[in-house]
């Protein structure tokens, strides 16, 4: 069963599977309907054929008689009938027999052989055709006359024929104007959907449609209830997660600082080494902490916003705060073709905490000594990539998770690309990772890749 549901197509479109069944419906119906026809058809054709059967025989009869009491000899007669030239398209023979059911006359495409029907008034069903016998006033003559099932079987076949051709040209007409008409109703159906579908974690704004129909009206009532929610629990894990973000950094550079203030008076003291490796700790569980923070505040979705911020400026000042710190001023190289500014949708602190991570990330991860390149390209998207043995495919789709860390012995929580990556989807942004560095043997390569401005 779970089998056969796999084989379904599981996304089918409303108009898809309304076209579907409307098509399979018309389709039905029309060839019901030449089905009926077909055998209406033959049965009035029938009686027309047996009218014009009895007809024929009914007017044959004294005829025949007055030609076959004319003949000196009948075998002679019959002989010099039946040698006579065949007539094109001749569909009626007939035969005039005795009491005894021999044959005195026959037409020329007729046989000697006495028709299987027997010498009584009427009709009848042959295999190969159907006779109708007619008795002559003399009560011992009988008139039989034959026309052929092929002709019978032949006007049906062209009948039907002339039924169904038509419907192969009003079918498709009809599933076109169908067609035309469901995607003209289903245009709002589509619109809202489309609409909906725009709905992520960067865009929470109202739904905005007044000409829907009134059967759509309670469901955007309720989305837009639905969204409206959405927002103010976003907006209160935002304020919860930054007032913790203050209640956590507080007791810890509390108790760095006094970490700090001991060792300097332990100085020369055996328990120096202690204190130190309490201010090492301490030091880690402060990173580790930012990054957590940051974490939540991710999840909480602050990249989120409905307000705009320059790339440019973001990078610079970024870089500008890296190129600060006196260990990473000569590895840090930053370049720009961006010639105009690139305004964006989100916040310029989510966009920032990506930029950190990544930077961090290609410095603690890069070879030591090797520059870390940050490329502002001329679309606005970020290119950051610092020297590093290759890695596989599966290595570049495990770093993004959560605590995954490389092949790598230095610090590190293993969140960074983690973080980074969230707050760009809620950015409505790409992380594309590769390694080796485009143009390069080797190298680890992060771009952040915003969709085409307009």
């Amino acid at each position: 069963m779970n089998a056969r549901r796999a084989a379904l197509p599981r996304h089918q479109s409303l108009a898809g599977r309304l076209m579907l069944w409307v098509t399979i419906t018309i389709t039905a119906l029309w060839l019901v309907a030449v089905g009926f026809g077909a055998l209406i058809m033959q049965d009035e054709f029938g009686e027309i054929y047996d009218s014009a059967l009895q007809e024929t025989a009914e007017r044959l009869t004294p005829l025949l008689l007055d030609d076959l009491r004319s003949r000196q000899d009948p075998a002679e007669a019959q002989r010099i009938e039946a040698l006579r030239a065949p007539v094109e398209d001749e569909y009626l023979s007939y035969q005039v027999r005795d009491l005894t059911g021999r044959v005195l006359l026959h037409s020329h495409s007729a046989t000697t052989k006495p028709f299987e029907a027997p010498l009584k008034e009427g009709f009848w069903q042959a295999e190969d055709g159907r006779i109708y016998t007619a008795v002559a006033a003399d009560g011992v003559t009988f008139v039989q006359v034959k026309d052929t099932a092929e002709e019978r079987d032949e006007a049906t076949r062209e009948g039907s024929l002339a039924l169904l051709l038509p419907v192969l040209l009003i079918v498709p007409i009809t599933i076109a104007a169908v067609w035309f008409a469901v995607r003209r109703v289903l245009a709002p159906v589509e619109m809202l959907r489309a609409a909906i579908a725009e709905k992520d974690g960067g865009n929470l704004a109202a739904i905005e449609a007044a000409h829907l129909p009134h059967e759509l009206q309670p469901i955007l009532r309720s989305v837009n209830l639905l969204l409206s929610r959405l927002r103010a629990v976003i907006a209160s894990e935002r304020e919860f997660t930054s007032n913790s973000a203050h209640e956590l950094r507080t007791p810890i550079a509390g108790a760095l600082a006094q970490t700090q203030l001991l060792l300097s008076e332990l100085d020369g003291s055996p328990t120096r080494v202690r204190a130190q490796q309490i201010e090492a700790s301490l030091q880690k569980l402060t990173k580790l902490t930012e990054k957590l923070l940051q974490l939540a505040r991710a999840e909480a979705g602050i990249g989120v916003a409905e307000t705009t911020f320059d790339i440019a400026d973001v990078v610079g000042v970024v870089v500008t705060d890296f190129q600060r710190a006196s260990e990473y001023a000569d590895r840090i190289h930053f370049t720009s073709k961006l010639a105009v500014p690139r305004l964006y949708e989100g916040t310029a602190d989510a966009f920032a905490i990506v930029l950190r991570n990544l930077i961090e990330n290609a410095l603690l991860h890069g070879r030591a000594g090797e520059p870390v390149e940050i490329h502002l390209t001329d679309e606005g998207n970020v290119q950051i990539s610092n020297g590093s043995p290759q890695l596989s495919e599966t290595e570049l789709v495990a770093v993004r998770k959560r605590f995954a860390r490389g092949k790598t012995v230095a610090a590190g929580s293993g969140l960074g690309l983690s973080i980074a990556d969230r707050l760009l989807q809620q950015m409505r942004a790409n992380l594309v990772l590769s390694s080796p560095v485009p143009g390069r043997i080797d190298g680890f390569q992060a771009e952040i890749v915003f969709p085409p401005a307009g």
